[in-house]
């Protein structure tokens, strides 16, 4: 087992007093168990919290590697993404597409320190109708182009039947049952935090909250598994699994772009796919997709 700290040690790491340390807890999603019977905090989820809070990241110098054919991608991860990286791979020989799956934050701060040529992200704005601008603008420093990727549906991912007759995130707590989950400084692990705080209830209450994974289709396979009842994923995890699902809201997955690589030829030969008849055939294959806006530069305040 990672080594476990006391309140006490994670009040003199983050330099706050201890009654400062159960405020972050509630209100800011510090990392916490208290299976004793008293708070206990995993030391690596404590650096991973620190670290998805962190803004005005350091550029670090960092320069992408300029070989012609690279493309280099970091941020959240997407089913229909993973198969439009193959397409563009198929359709651009001699090309190359690297994909870092970090989480939309992770995504950003990859773009910030210049490790990725573009971000993928899904971070919703307080009106929970815009998305990653506010984000970009506190990560970076000159607003990015935003390319729609696509709109997808972000829910709850069961057991086929939905067993345990889950209806909402209040259902977790009450019937005692173990999630899966995605990790700090995902998306849509924010927006499981943010159903839980809504619905009035601590992560500490919730069975294998802290148990994470790194794409949807890895919540699909641990309930598909019995070793999770309950996650937040993707309509088109579900579906590919047989799982059953229960919606959340759809959200609008972006490419965000450094302004002044926009026009290299990689990035527009992958934007030039979003229009291809091929790509809306792969999206049309799947479940939860909605691709209407696919290729198309956003604005803040379009929300859509």
């Amino acid at each position: 087992m990672e080594k476990l700290l006391s309140t006490k040690e994670v009040a003199q790491r983050l330099s706050v007093n201890e009654k400062m340390v159960y405020t972050l807890i509630t209100e800011k999603g510090l990392p916490a168990t208290k299976i004793t019977g008293k708070w206990l905090f995993p030391a690596h989820l404590v650096e991973q919290w620190v670290e998805s809070m962190t803004i005005n990241y350091p550029t670090g110098g960092a320069e992408l590697p300029h070989k012609s054919g690279l493309l280099m991608i970091a941020g959240s991860d997407d089913i229909l993404l993973d198969r439009t990286l193959t397409l563009f791979m198929q359709l651009n020989a001699g090309h190359v597409v690297l994909f870092g799956a970090v989480g939309s934050l992770g995504g950003l701060k990859a773009l910030r320190r210049g490790m990725c040529h573009m971000a993928t992200s899904h971070l919703a704005e307080d009106n929970s109708k815009d998305y990653n601008f506010s984000y970009a603008a506190s990560e970076l420093e000159a607003l990015p182009a935003v390319v729609n990727f696509c709109r997808r549906e972000q829910g709850l991912i069961v057991a086929k039947g939905n067993p345990h007759g889950i209806r909402s995130c209040c259902d977790i707590a009450e019937k005692d049952l173990t999630v899966v989950n995605r990790p700090l400084g995902a998306s849509t692990r924010m927006i499981f935090d943010q159903q839980l705080q809504e619905a009035g209830i601590k992560s500490s209450r919730i069975k294998g909250y802290g148990n994470e994974v790194s794409h949807h289709i890895d919540i699909g396979l641990e309930i598909l598994s019995g070793r999770a009842d309950v996650g937040p994923g993707i309509r088109p995890a579900a579906a590919l699994l047989g799982l059953d699902f229960l919606p959340l809201r759809w959200e609008r997955f972006d490419l965000l772009i450094p302004k002044d690589s926009f026009f290299d030829k990689s990035i527009q030969q992958f934007l030039a796919i979003l229009h291809e008849p091929a790509f809306h055939d792969l999206a049309a294959r799947l479940e939860g997709y909605d691709v209407s806006l696919a290729g198309r530069m956003l604005f803040p305040g379009e929300s859509r």
